[in-house]
């Protein structure tokens, strides 16, 4: 297969431009945009919405760093499929444009300046977290699960559940429960959002083998696993307001709204599971609500906001109250 790619889709760069932004499309930079955002949520609620400017960049930064290894990694690793499925053909490995030995070097090198940059400049615990992230999803996820087993996306979810851990511990040193029921709602985020995807293109997953759950179970077990992981997501998102108070009632408030809209969206699937567009509505609006959701976090934990709220609630009459 490797033949074949290197000999009849190999492509050449013209100029430093287009080295640099293959190199760049390996590290899949619109996931680790949404890795980020997780990140940076974690950082303002240990912070109590006060961020070091600093320690925000370098968190980041390192969090791009590694996010971009594994991806790389994950790239390298799937480049026979990637040439079989439309949609990833195009990217670097496949077409040739970066070779599997130039790829390994580069993955190795971001995971390298990501540790190191994290040690230095955060804490060892937040460099080993990161770390352990690009070895759960190169080892646990991408190479044992991905290929072999219907719960990939569930236990591989891991993986992309810890950028929060990586910004919580930045701030503080250490993880705390709330720390840890961040990494549970993503982790309770990622089947529905992937599950969604993989019915808009079930057929391309079954075409190279990877068997995820609208492969083997079909489209309407699917919907179902979708909806239950929905009604658990949804009210443990709460779980930061009450017995957490973590946040406050301006996160509450965008928490129910964007999580109603979720279950509307996760039961509208469950009624018409074999229905593209509503999957692609689903998988599209799980993004948005994931950044959104981060966002109300962020908001809520500012100091200008807890004075609003404290003022507002000042001002209400005690009957009211």
């Amino acid at each position: 297969m490797q033949e074949v790619i290197q000999t009849n889709v190999s492509r050449h760069h013209d100029n430093v431009l287009q080295v640099v932004q293959s190199y760049y499309q390996l590290t899949k930079p619109r996931i680790i945009l949404l890795l980020l955002i997780t990140t940076a949520a974690g950082m303002w609620l240990a912070a109590k919405g006060e961020v070091d400017p600093l320690l925000l960049l370098v968190t980041l930064t390192g969090g791009a760093l590694a996010s971009g290894s594994a991806n790389t990694i994950n790239c390298l690793y799937d480049r026979d499929i990637d040439y079989i499925m439309e949609r990833t053909r195009w990217r670097p490995l496949p077409s040739g444009r970066v070779k599997p030995v130039d790829a390994l070097i580069f993955a190795i090198a971001l995971a390298i300046a990501s540790f190191t940059l994290l040690t230095v400049f955060a804490n060892l615990l937040t460099a080993l977290l990161a770390l352990s992230g690009i070895v759960f999803y190169v080892l646990i996820y991408t190479h044992w699960l991905k290929r072999h087993s219907v719960q990939n996306i569930v236990i591989g979810g891991a993986a992309g559940a810890i950028p929060p851990l990586v910004g919580w511990a930045a701030v503080t040193g250490d993880l705390s429960w709330s720390a840890w029921l961040l990494f549970a709602i993503i982790f309770l985020w990622t089947p529905p959002h992937f599950w969604a995807l993989a019915m808009m293109i079930r057929d391309e997953y079954k075409e190279v083998g990877v068997p995820m759950l609208p492969v083997i179970e079909g489209d309407e077990i699917t919907a179902q696993q979708i909806w239950i992981y929905s009604l658990i997501l949804v009210p443990s998102t709460l779980l930061l307001v009450y017995p957490l108070h973590t946040s406050g009632f301006v996160y509450a408030a965008i928490a129910l709204i964007l999580g109603g809209i979720f279950l509307q969206k996760a039961w509208q699937l469950l009624q018409s599971p074999s229905e593209r567009n509503t999957a692609r509505s689903l998988f599209k609006y799980s993004i948005l609500y994931l950044m959104l959701l981060c966002a109300g976090m962020v908001v809520d934990s500012l100091p200008v906001t807890q004075n609003m709220v404290m003022a507002v609630s000042e001002s209400l009459p005690l009957g009211f109250l």
